[in-house]
């Protein structure tokens, strides 16, 4: 029978691979979050009228 400590590791590794996709490695789900935080980021006002420059020196 096995040892409560090893049914505790056996039981952690259960629940990662559930959060897991098949095949991919652990540390995915944390960059994908990470990514689509920065993708929920407002972009900033200087950044947006730095593009608004750009667009009317494209124009010309």
């Amino acid at each position: 029978m096995a040892s409560p400590k090893e049914a505790k590791k056996v039981a952690t590794s259960a629940e990662k691979a559930k959060t897991c996709a098949a095949g991919e490695p652990e540390w995915t789900s944390g960059l994908k979050r990470l990514y689509d935080s920065v993708l929920d980021e407002p972009l900033p006002d200087s950044f947006k009228d730095l593009l608004s420059k750009l667009d009317e020196n494209g124009t010309k």
